[in-house]
């Protein structure tokens, strides 16, 4: 059996404020970083043989801790990013809201491909799954790996992998700042299987934020 953990990056300020980041290059705030400093350990423990990270600053900031506290080496993917959320980029919900309120609504219930100059749902799953195959390609049995995302292209990715429909996306709750979840091969004819969801360090339950 080999383990896949995808953590959520820790909090930056964007989050605080709901805002929309996307590919939007923003640093953790002082509560992402204690995140990160939290979960590290937790994810230590279970000796990971692979770290790869979104390229993106919040990520990055993220999977160092976990590097520094498991001893493993980095690596950087952009096919970790979250969605290229286009014109909406920047904008907080309230904002988003009131400004297109039946694209909003669309868009809270995860069809995402309603925003305008953004990322389709369907790229970005195929980008992000490519980077899981290839990472459980690169364990030996037993190992454990973990890859550091985003929230929107994390979640749509898990339903692909485990064979869900598009229309369960609602029904998934969105992973916390530094919430992680755990798949395995461990299914029926080595097909992947969701082992937990949105786990995190009992010091710190955050807001869910976008991206």
């Amino acid at each position: 059996m080999r383990t896949l953990v995808l953590l959520r990056h820790g909090r930056t300020a964007w989050n605080l404020e709901r805002r929309a980041q996307g590919h939007s290059d923003v640093d953790l705030d002082d509560t992402g970083h204690a995140q990160a400093a939290a979960v590290a350990p937790y994810l230590a423990a279970l000796s990971p043989e692979l770290l790869c990270s979104s390229d993106l600053a919040r990520a990055r900031q993220t999977a160092e801790y976990v590097a520094k506290e498991a001893s493993v080496g980095l690596q950087l993917d952009p096919r970790l990013r979250e969605f290229d959320l286009g014109e909406r980029t920047g904008l907080t919900m309230t904002e988003f809201a009131e400004a297109y309120p039946e694209e909003y609504r669309e868009f809270r219930a995860g069809h995402y491909d309603v925003v305008p100059g953004g990322e389709r749902r369907a790229a970005v799953v195929a980008r992000v799954t490519s980077c899981v195959d290839d990472a459980l390609a690169a364990l030996p049995p037993g190992d454990c790996g973990v890859l550091v995302g985003h929230g929107g292209a994390l979640k749509v990715s898990v339903l692909e992998l485990l064979g869900w429909s598009e229309g369960a996306t609602a029904g998934l709750q969105a992973l916390d700042n530094c919430g992680w979840a755990m798949i395995e091969d461990s299914g029926v004819d080595g097909r992947l299987r969701l082992a937990a969801w949105n786990r995190t360090a009992p010091d710190f339950v955050s807001a869910r934020g976008v991206g």
